[in-house]
This record gives structure tokens, sequence and C-alpha cells, in this order.
């Protein structure tokens, strides 16, 4: 199996090699517990380039049916706390790391990059702060990953 890892020009001029990708499930990927449209083909696409992981409290408790026969590792967590172990446990500064809550922080803190989505079940102001990004929308959010000339555009000095 070929390495997976997407460069991506950030912090004016520096490129940084990002491993995985960390997201949120609850407000992030879903809306009410079901996967948002688009979100699923998003996914596909970027696990060529990037590991995949979904850290989710779950609760709807929908997020393993909605998420079946995706490219993606699952877990299930409890705290904030054991994301940013599971990102730390990943190499931290190769992460890609994207959520709406308060329980997202630590993990953004730890992250090489942070993207924080504003959806349609808001977003905690506490990481909106901590974030290195933020956009409106997850398939904005994973669009910067695909067009990585976004997110150059975003972060320049």
């Amino acid at each position: 199996m070929k390495d997976r890892y997407v460069d991506l020009e950030i912090e004016g001029g520096k490129i940084r090699r990002f491993t995985d990708l960390v997201l949120d499930y609850t407000g992030t990927l879903s809306l009410d517990g079901v996967l948002l449209p688009g979100v699923a083909e998003r996914l596909a696409g970027i696990a060529a380039g990037l590991r995949i992981t979904i850290m989710t409290a779950d609760t709807f408790g929908m997020a393993a049916e909605q998420t079946k026969g995706l490219p993606v590792d699952f877990k299930i967590i409890r705290t904030g706390t054991e994301k940013a172990e599971a990102v730390s446990m990943m190499g931290g500064e190769n992460v890609i790391a994207v959520g709406n809550g308060r329980n997202d922080v630590p993990m953004m803190s730890r992250a090489g990059l942070g993207i924080a989505i504003i959806g349609p079940e808001g977003a905690s102001a506490e990481l909106v702060r901590a974030a290195d990004v933020v956009v409106l929308d997850i398939l904005d959010a994973l669009d910067l990953i695909v067009h990585p000339l976004r997110l150059k555009a975003t972060l320049r000095d």
C-alpha cells in the first residue's frame, strides 16, 4: 500500500505534510445524526491521500450506520480529551482536525491544522477561536483539502 499524505502550503509558504484527517461526526458531518449530502463522496476521494478517522460521542446513535462502507476508521469517544489523545497518537502536527463543538477544542489544539465548521447545528465560540480556518459548511472544509490553493489563499501572510 502506498504512503498516504497531502502536502499543503500554509503559514507564509511553508509546506506541511499531513497524513491524517480527523473529523467530528455530530454537527460536523451530520445534521440530527444523518450524514449530510455530498460528504460520503468527498470522503471517498480524500481517502486516497489521507487516513480518515471519525471520532464521535454519537449523540443520535446513528453514526456507525450512516458511515458504514466509507473508507474511514470509526471511534466512539466520550470526551474532548480522548479526541486530543488520539490526535497526538497520530502525530499531532501531521493531522488535520475538523469539528464544530466545544469537545473538539482539545484535538484542534494538538492538530497541525484545525478547521471549524459553523454548520446547521452551529459551532462553539471557543472552537472558532482555536481554529486556523473557519468555514460555514463541511463540504467547504473538505474542498480546502481537495483544492489546496484555496487554503493557501486563506492562510497566507
